[in-house]
């Protein structure tokens, strides 16, 4: 029986595997693996960028997929948690893109029915990079999720890690790509 139900794991992983294998995110404002534009520097906490969000696109979400998230996460923030930078929820299934500031806070420039999640900065909207001043440059993972539901009911002051896990558990595949930034030695 043991053996069973690891054979029907096995197979369920490699099905999603399979559905999601075509997924793919981008964007025309960031290449992965290269450094990001000042813009998208958060205004605060010693940054001065324009705290404006990427445009975002995706296309090949797997069959099923009724809504998507988005998320963007510094592994590299020095909080022993990393740093969510950005938690966007209920994007319909027929949007494949999020506009350049669809972050500003109010979600004013989201597609209709979509909404902000708190993130780390305490706000419900694009965080903006700002990594420590003279700090290795820091990773930024951009992720799409497309979603087996239509909605994530979750409460206005939920967290980024909230979002997270309930995200992760109506997941049927994800595309991501990571981006750098960094900020020089003070002078």
């Amino acid at each position: 029986m043991k053996q069973l139900i690891i054979l029907a794991s096995a197979l369920f992983a490699a099905s999603t595997l399979a559905h999601a294998a075509g997924f793919q995110l981008s964007s025309p404002d960031i290449k992965p693996g290269q450094l990001m534009d000042a813009k998208f520097e958060f205004n605060g906490f010693g940054c001065s960028g324009e705290n404006k969000s990427p445009a975002l696109e995706w296309r090949g979400a797997p069959a099923g997929t009724k809504s998507f998230a988005v998320t963007v996460y510094d592994p590299d923030a020095p909080t022993g948690s990393g740093w969510w930078h950005w938690s966007v929820i209920n994007v319909p299934a027929d949007v494949n893109a999020l506009a350049p500031d669809a972050g500003a806070v109010g979600g004013a420039n989201l597609p209709k029915g979509a909404s902000h999640v708190r993130i780390d900065y305490g706000v419900a909207g694009w965080g903006g990079t700002c990594p420590p001043q003279g700090d290795k440059p820091h990773r930024y993972v951009f992720t799409v999720y497309a979603l087996k539901t239509d909605k994530l009911e979750l409460p206005a002051d939920a967290t980024a890690a909230l979002a997270g896990f309930m995200i992760n558990a109506n997941s049927l595949g994800k595309a991501s790509f990571t981006a750098k930034y960094g900020r020089g030695k003070a002078k």
